[in-house]
């Protein structure tokens, strides 16, 4: 899949999240990182490629990106993978307990948001032909449907004109039916 459908896969993951478990509580800083977080979360798995969108988007970029390829073993390795997710887990967990004193919003939530962004990547890769290697380091692909013919090319036609549209409907047919509590979660930032 492209970025810009990871991003609108991980929105769509979150909003999911959000009518199904409404939260209690949430500032508008919380949010906001929040939101953040989901989209680089969205985002994070490719890191493994040097031509990363994440790496075009912040300076020397490139460089950095050329780094770390041979760290994660290649495209689609160890960050497409249930070890992948624990790892980036921890690793997060990590970095937001040492910023936790100078960031003042809820970190739980923040970590939450970025691992829905991730595990979404994850599913969407799961429909591409090349497939996932779920259980790395075993050498075996994982992807839906479990026959590679059937399924379709990362920026292909099927992505343009089916996915990416069907997310966004998606997204809108959650705003819909999920209105009322949109709506109040707007106004308790207004009183």
């Amino acid at each position: 899949m492209t970025g810009r459908t990871h991003d609108l896969a991980a929105f769509t993951a979150m909003n999911i999240v959000l009518v199904s478990t409404p939260l209690q509580e949430l500032t508008l800083a919380t949010a906001l990182v929040a939101f953040s977080m989901n989209m680089i979360g969205g985002l994070a798995p490719d890191l493994d490629q040097p031509t990363s969108s994440v790496y075009k988007k912040i300076r020397a970029g490139t460089i950095l990106g050329k780094i770390l390829y041979p760290l994660f073993g290649g495209h689609r390795f160890i960050s497409h993978s249930i070890l992948g997710i624990i790892l980036f887990g921890f690793v997060l967990d990590f970095l937001l307990t040492m910023i936790s004193g100078v960031l003042l919003v809820d970190m739980n939530i923040v970590w939450w948001a970025f691992m829905i962004g991730f595990i979404s990547h994850l599913i969407m890769d799961l429909f591409t032909k090349d497939g996932i290697p779920l259980l790395f380091p075993l050498p075996v692909r994982f992807g839906f449907p479990p026959f590679r013919f059937l399924r379709m090319q990362t920026g292909g036609l099927m992505e343009k004109t089916f996915i990416f549209p069907s997310l966004i409907l998606l997204n809108g047919y959650i705003v819909y039916t999920h209105y009322g509590l949109l709506l109040a979660f707007i106004q308790s930032y207004i009183k």
